[in-house]
């Protein structure tokens, strides 16, 4: 609803400086505070069926009792306000409930400051720098802990039948169990939609990760929904292709391109880093399996004398590297990963990094959560070149995706 010309003329025509709109005693305050006040006498008024001055018979014996003082957080500091009685004490403000402490839409300011990584601590010291309040840190716990119902809600929701391609990565947080610190994998599936959109399914982590939990976290993804991944790239985790093929026996199983490349460069000193990475490039780049098993061959005479261990591994895990090779340009730069779960990985990696240890298991999978929803609201738009791929991945995947 638009303010007319006139009513902002009429509270701006004693503004002289910022401070007498924005400051402690400005008018933004003052108008905030008035708003809030003539909402909750409105909602008195239909609570009782009749306006304050009105005379006549009442449709009720409850009547207006004054009111209680109540201060309130807000984006403009501290505001008293008058909350209305009744008699019957029967009166439930919605605007301000009865136990509530801030303007509506102050808890969305912590969340949205938790979301993008900042400690309890740091929103606290920023709400006072900021917006002149003070709130502690144990406020800001309460208010993000009423976010594990959505939690629970989403990791349950039903999923989508088809998903053409599914990546299955981790992240590792440090988590304080028994006095000591130790770190924790959160395991993320991320899958490309049959629209070409970016979504995330899920999030689990447990104590002991082995086939079993693999399959169990597989067997979720089949109970919410799921009958058919086409594509599922893997982060080289021992059990999990074979968890796969299990639940979904159709799901071409691939290992993550940059897992593999990221692990070989850990037998790499700093100084050879980049050369080594240039010749690994060559491999899976090329444009058939033969010509990368060529290009393997000139990486095991440039480089076995000094780092063996790398060929071996690709040597040994060959058929699951390159299931790639045979898919045109537009699948291999989906299924790089570079842009899909590399991109998700380093988003949550910048809001979990500030935390030196996470309290508990359940608040690293919160603050997870919320930052995923806030990073996914730029997941839009259809990945580069999504048409293309569908129309390929249609023909070698013949009727496994609906039409």
């Amino acid at each position: 609803m638009a303010i007319s010309k006139e009513v902002l003329q009429e509270l701006l025509k004693e503004y002289k400086n910022p401070e007498d709109l924005l400051g402690e005693e400005g008018i933004l305050k003052e108008l905030t505070k008035a708003l809030v006040e003539s909402a909750l006498g409105a909602e008195l008024t239909d609570h009782l069926g009749y306006d304050k001055h009105e005379l006549g018979e009442k449709p009720s014996e409850n009547r207006r009792n004054g009111a209680s003082k109540k201060t309130l957080r807000s984006d403009q500091g501290p505001i008293e306000i008058d909350v209305p009685r009744d008699r019957e004490a029967s009166f439930e403000p919605k605007l301000v409930a009865k136990h509530q402490r801030e303007i509506p839409g102050f808890s969305d300011k912590i969340l949205s400051m938790y979301a993008r990584g900042m400690t309890n601590r740091e929103i606290a010291e920023h709400l006072k720098e900021i917006y002149g309040t003070e709130v502690s840190p144990q406020f800001i716990t309460t208010v993000t802990d009423g976010v594990s119902e959505q939690v629970e809600a989403w990791r349950n929701r039903e999923l989508e039948a088809v998903y053409p391609i599914v990546f299955f990565d981790a992240i590792v947080v440090k988590i304080r169990e028994n006095g000591h610190v130790a770190n924790r994998s959160i395991h993320l599936a991320l899958a490309i939609n049959l629209e070409g959109k970016k979504e995330l399914l899920g999030l689990w982590t447990a104590e002991n990760e082995g086939a079993k939990y693999w399959l169990a976290i597989v067997t979720e993804l089949k109970n919410r929904g799921v009958q058919d991944f086409l594509i599922a790239a893997v982060d080289g985790l021992t059990g999990f292709g074979d968890a796969i093929r299990t639940v979904f026996p159709q799901t071409e199983v691939q290992l993550c391109i940059v897992h593999v490349v990221r692990s070989s460069l850990r037998f790499v000193p700093y100084k050879d880093r980049k050369r080594v990475a240039s010749d690994l490039k060559g491999i899976y780049t090329a444009a058939t399996e033969a010509a990368a098993l060529g290009a393997l061959d000139e990486f095991c005479l440039t480089w076995d004398e000094h780092y063996p261990m790398i060929s071996k591994s690709w040597k040994n895990r060959w058929t699951e590297i390159t299931p790639f090779l045979s898919y045109p340009p537009e699948i291999r730069r989906v299924m790089y990963t570079t842009n899909a779960i590399e991109s998700l990985n380093f988003s949550l990696r910048k809001v979990t990094r500030n935390r030196m240890a996470f309290p508990t298991t359940d608040a690293a999978m919160k603050l997870c959560f919320m930052a995923i929803q806030n990073i996914s609201k730029k997941w839009r738009m259809p990945i580069k070149y999504w048409s293309q791929a569908l129309n390929y991945l249609a023909i070698k995947f013949d009727g496994r995706i609906p039409v």
